[in-house]
């Protein structure tokens, strides 16, 4: 038997198919096409530095596990933060009534609301609508931020339809609000921010309780409701896709960004220290923070020096859809500068930072032409060059080699949660199906990417335990997730 994943198609809950240890079409033919390799010494060393062998990777994914007993054992452990979420309570699909979700973590926030009707009817209604931030609020003062979201927010409950969505007479309206950036969460819906990230400086915040800034904002423009729980989009994928499917026990973002959030037995978390420790609770890992024993090159040390965090997050560095184009672009540049790839001169738009995106290794690796003439335009869009075939076949081997490294080495992250899960409960290996919800652009949008983290998963869990893994693709979840724990948490 083998891994079960689904493909990624945008429903609620999606079915999952039975994995095969083919090779991708497009894997193996960028293989055969390519026989230069031995005349580039750079790329050479890149394929070398690179490498993921199996038993290298079963290192990896030990390291991660260790680092994760070590956050939960005492704040600052390890490199994964492995933070309390404080969700004790996940959905159980018997969740009645009318939840609102609110998503702030970039340049637009989405507000969603959700009618629930118990175990037979589900969601009932749904609707959401996205925003875009004015600049001059991400670098204004919190009562501005907080006053405009809560300002849309009243206008997006009074467009509300009273056929569709009815609030039981006497109750407040209850809010689960995702907030995307450092914070230490202090309960289910309190929290306070670290600091901003992703081009937010908004003044006076840093220390203050983030769910009172809104609740005093929603208070102040007269709309009667209140946030219910504060979570992350990790937690809030986990939640929605569990709704669906009581098997999830792990959530993974594999976007721009990436996270992963799982459920863990409180008995096993030392930290908690006095609090309950019957039961489970959601534990938001930040993995993107993992930096031992990673293939590291030159070319990800030089990204990592230029970047707004340098010696940090190199686990993303290498596995997130921000910086998987860069890596590629930097070969590129030097393989330009010490050979004629392109030509004798260095194109100039290869020296710009980020002037390839993930998006366009995507294109070169689907390209199934005989003369790669996709890979030729790509490169003459984005590049302004003109490649030679025997160019096209050294990009798309510099792409195949960034992917697949990105790929195994999320495959053991995810690997090292599963066989976390499996010490404290011997789910799998009692036959118990064990489910991963995957969310995020890069994980659905790039299938030579979800198939070399699959064959990851089987080389390093075997077969056997393999056969009792899903991995599913739940697009857009957290959402529901956030208004589902507002029911689970609601004060009434």
């Amino acid at each position: 038997m083998s891994l079960m994943f689904a493909s990624p198609v945008v429903t609620p809950t999606v079915g999952a198919f039975t994995f095969s240890s083919r090779r991708s079409n497009y894997i193996v033919m960028s293989a055969v096409r390519s026989n230069s390799t031995s005349l580039c010494p750079v790329l050479t060393k890149f394929q070398k530095d690179c490498a993921t062998p199996t038993p290298y990777l079963r290192e990896v994914a030990n390291a991660i596990a260790d680092d994760m007993r070590a956050g939960l054992a005492v704040e600052g452990g390890g490199d994964l933060d492995m933070i309390l979420s404080y969700v004790d309570a996940l959905p159980s699909g018997n969740e009645e009534g009318l939840f609102y979700a609110l998503d702030l973590g970039g340049t637009n926030f989405r507000v969603r609301s959700v009618q629930l009707g118990g175990e037979k009817e589900r969601v009932v209604a749904t609707e959401s609508e996205q925003i875009s931030i004015p600049h001059k609020l991400m670098i204004g003062t919190s009562e501005e931020l907080f006053g405009f979201i809560a300002t849309k927010l009243a206008s997006f409950v009074a467009k509300e339809k009273p056929g569709r969505f009815r609030l039981e007479q006497g109750k407040e309206r209850e809010l689960g609000f995702t907030f995307s950036f450092p914070v230490k969460q202090t309960s289910i819906d309190s929290g306070t921010l670290i600091k901003w990230t992703k081009g937010f400086n908004v003044s006076g915040m840093e220390g203050k309780n983030v769910v009172a800034c809104l609740n005093e904002a929603m208070a102040v423009h007269g709309l009667d409701m209140r946030v219910s729980a504060l979570v992350n989009d990790g937690v809030g994928t986990l939640a929605g896709a569990k709704y669906w499917d009581e098997d999830v026990m792990v959530g993974v973002i594999l976007g721009t960004g990436t996270n992963a959030c799982y459920v863990e037995q409180k008995r096993v978390i030392p930290k908690l220290q006095s609090k309950s420790s019957s039961g489970t609770t959601i534990i938001n890992t930040e993995w993107g923070g993992f930096s031992k024993i990673l293939p590291r090159t030159i070319f990800d040390r030089e990204m990592d020096e230029k970047s707004l965090n340098p010696g940090e997050h190199l686990y993303e560095k290498m596995i997130s859809g921000m910086y998987l184009g860069e890596i590629v672009r930097r070969v590129l540049l030097q393989m330009c500068e010490t050979t004629d790839l392109f030509g004798p001169f260095v194109p100039v738009k290869l020296s710009t930072p980020f002037a390839l995106r993930t998006e366009h290794l995507c294109k070169i690796q689907e390209d199934k032409t005989d003369d790669l003439q996709i890979v030729g335009s790509v490169l003459y869009d984005i590049l302004e060059v003109e490649a030679s075939l025997e160019a096209r076949r050294r990009v798309v081997e510099v792409c195949d080699t960034v992917i697949k490294r990105g790929g195994r080495l999320a495959g053991a992250g995810i690997v090292a949660l599963l066989q976390k899960i499996e010490k404290d409960t011997k789910r799998m290996g009692s036959g118990k199906r064990t489910v991963v919800a995957m969310d995020g652009a890069l994980y659905e949008k790039y299938p030579q990417y979800r198939e070399y983290m699959q064959d990851a998963l089987v080389e390093l869990l075997g077969h056997k335990l393999a056969s009792y893994v899903a991995i599913k693709h739940t697009k857009d979840v957290s959402g529901l997730g956030a208004a589902l724990l507002a029911a689970t948490n609601s004060i009434y």
